[in-house]
């Protein structure tokens, strides 16, 4: 008995549907790309030779508001409406990387020795720190990157509070894109930065005894 062969009309068909699928396959556009990512390292002066009365302050873990507690790069477009660049991100979350900025900030003069929470010593003071906003802000232009922190001095013994101060800083944008954010906030970081430390030493140096609380707005 004679097999029927398919005839080379009904081939061409599914070889062409074969060609196409494989071609598909070939073709196909990659994984997502990974996100950018961007760090705080604001560039701080160098440290002064540390004072033998340099007294030891802890540094608590600093928070973050609901919002910012991520590692997602906020801006905003108009009042209350926060939203995240879907690209671009910090390299942690920016109260992490906070920490030993904060430490590096408060040693710069020589008064202070920092210590981060969790280290094995006795101090004097504590210093509590939370991240109240970190956004570049598209409502204005150029745009801008607006950082704002809310601080908490307490005798480190007691957790008696000292004093109790909001830091706010807003610096343009050189640039209309997340980079150009990533300069502007470390610029911001910066300042608040310098802030707190002459806050602390103010507040702090000589008061541990005391017991008197002060406020202060940006």
């Amino acid at each position: 008995m004679i097999e029927a062969k398919p005839s080379l009309s009904k081939l061409a068909p599914l070889a062409l549907l074969a060609l196409t699928l494989a071609g598909c396959s070939l073709l196909a556009p990659p994984g997502a790309a990974p996100p950018s990512l961007f760090t705080l390292a604001p560039g701080l002066e160098s440290v002064a030779p540390r004072d033998l009365a340099a007294q030891t302050i802890e540094i608590a873990p600093p928070g973050a508001r609901p919002g910012f507690e991520g590692s997602r790069m906020a801006y905003v477009t108009r009042p209350y409406e926060i939203q995240f660049f879907a690209r671009h991100q910090w390299v942690e979350p920016p109260a992490r990387m906070l920490a030993p900025l904060l430490g590096e900030a408060l040693e710069r003069d020589g008064r202070f020795r920092a210590a981060q929470s969790g280290e094995s010593v006795s101090s004097a003071l504590r210093l509590e720190t939370e991240i109240v906003a970190l956004q570049q802000e598209f409502t204005a232009h150029p745009s801008q990157v607006r950082f704002a922190l809310r601080a908490r001095l307490l005798a480190g013994l007691e957790h008696r509070i000292l004093a109790t101060a909001a830091f706010e800083a807003v610096e343009p944008s050189p640039s209309e894109d997340p980079y150009g954010g990533v300069i502007a906030a470390n610029r911001a970081v910066a300042r608040v930065l310098d802030e707190v430390a002459k806050w602390c030493a103010e507040s702090g140096i000589g008061r541990t005894r005391g017991s008197s609380t002060s406020d202060r707005d940006p």
